[in-house]
């Protein structure tokens, strides 16, 4: 389905691939029930209105619960003492996994499938390749496109965020990678590159609906991505390679986004995918959407 002479797409639900360390146990009655290397944990998500596969012991098993108390955060309620934090695998990359006061634990698994798309990507290349990393959080897909031996620059606004994205970096024994790790607004970050006329080939973009640079810029995922893509597209290198745009909890739709990288995709062909990540129940098999998401490949 597309407008656009060349260029190929489809609306898609986008599966998690399975791996070890991350398994949804269950979900329901506006919770999920999930498995972090060897802890389970209760999180609130308003997606799952159905009822629970798993009967109320299973839940009740759970190590911690999280108690959502405002819209900026909540509290975790542990049923026995856990370290601060442990370390995940996912194939190659490991990382640090801990409960924050915004009920995530530094990982994203539905994820994967884009670490798994741009890791492929970069390797069959044939050539070096730039990627740029926007809003770029604790750093895994930072880690994903530098194992497959992209030169990336890491943006984000945290100065926690970084730091946890280097723990990352020399737990998954990528000290030596070409990896520049920058604390500064994302917007701002990508005009300046655009008037030094700098490159990229790839881009992933996964930003908040809202959110502060930092010294204080607000960002408004509806006002100001149009705007910031557009600029991205500014510093495309002459053969662009991939981007990858990926919202959570927003009023758009996955066809907003996909028409809005349409717009900036156009006249480079290629292929745009776009619809909802999911992640699977490991018992019941039930999907749970997570987040929305369109992606260009050349």
């Amino acid at each position: 389905m597309s407008d656009t002479p060349g260029l190929s797409s489809t609306l898609v639900l986008l599966d998690t691939p399975r791996w070890a360390d991350y398994e949804l146990l269950d979900s329901g009655d506006g919770r999920k029930l999930e498995r972090f290397g060897p802890y389970r944990f209760v999180r609130p998500e308003p997606q799952a209105i159905w009822r629970p596969a798993l009967p109320a012991d299973a839940w009740e098993r759970a190590d911690a619960f999280f108690r959502p108390e405002s819209t900026e955060g909540g509290q975790w309620h542990m049923t026995r003492p856990l370290p601060p934090r442990w370390a995940l695998h996912y194939r190659h990359l490991r990382f640090w996994v801990q409960p924050t006061p915004f009920r995530h634990l530094g990982v994203f698994p539905e994820q994967a499938s884009h670490w798994e798309w741009l890791m492929r990507l970069i390797a069959e290349a044939g050539r070096p390749i730039r990627v740029l990393n926007l809003f770029g959080y604790t750093g895994i897909a930072t880690l994903a496109a530098a194992a497959a031996g992209a030169q990336v620059t890491h943006v984000d606004a945290s100065k926690k965020g970084i730091a946890w994205a280097r723990d990352n970096q020399v737990l998954s024994g990528l000290s030596d990678a070409p990896i520049r790790w920058l604390l500064d607004d994302a917007v701002k970050f990508v005009k300046r590159e655009a008037r030094r006329t700098s490159h990229y080939d790839g881009f992933i973009i996964d930003p908040p609906p809202f959110g502060r640079g930092p010294k204080g810029e607000i960002w408004r995922l509806e006002d100001d991505l149009p705007t910031l893509l557009m600029t991205c597209r500014q510093i495309f290198s002459p053969q662009p390679l991939f981007v990858v745009l990926t919202a959570y909890a927003i009023k758009l739709s996955a066809l907003s986004l996909y028409n809005l990288l349409q717009d900036i995709m156009a006249g480079y062909g290629g292929t745009l995918n776009a619809g909802e990540m999911i992640l699977r129940e490991s018992h019941a098999g039930r999907a749970l959407s997570t987040a929305i998401f369109a992606r260009w490949a050349a």
